[in-house]
């Protein structure tokens, strides 16, 4: 789970955040809350590569933080106001077998 609150009151600020949202979806991130966006990865590695990679995409202002946990840890979730989204991938329609 990525969590990043930037600044957006000048262009350059704004050109940042939007240069930032656009490299995690472009990463395979959803966006789960404004500003809180989450990827599935296969194993800690790969976990550790996407930091690095994140942290080479972040802005130079602001905050960006990045939480690993596991699929089971994410699916206990409460949801204590609001609804949860229809649009969850629950299948293995994500899996590619080459």
């Amino acid at each position: 789970m990525t969590f990043f609150d930037l600044p957006v009151e000048t262009t350059v600020e704004k050109r940042a955040y939007r240069h930032f949202r656009k490299y995690l979806i472009q990463e395979g991130f959803i966006m789960l809350q404004q500003s809180v966006y989450s990827k599935l990865v296969l194993n800690g590695t790969t976990a550790n590569l996407l930091k690095n990679r994140i942290k080479k995409a972040c802005p130079t202002k602001g905050l960006v933080q990045v939480l690993t946990i596991t699929e089971k840890q994410y699916a206990n979730i409460d949801i204590m106001v609001g609804f949860q989204q229809d649009k969850v991938l629950d299948d293995d329609s994500r899996l590619t077998i080459i």
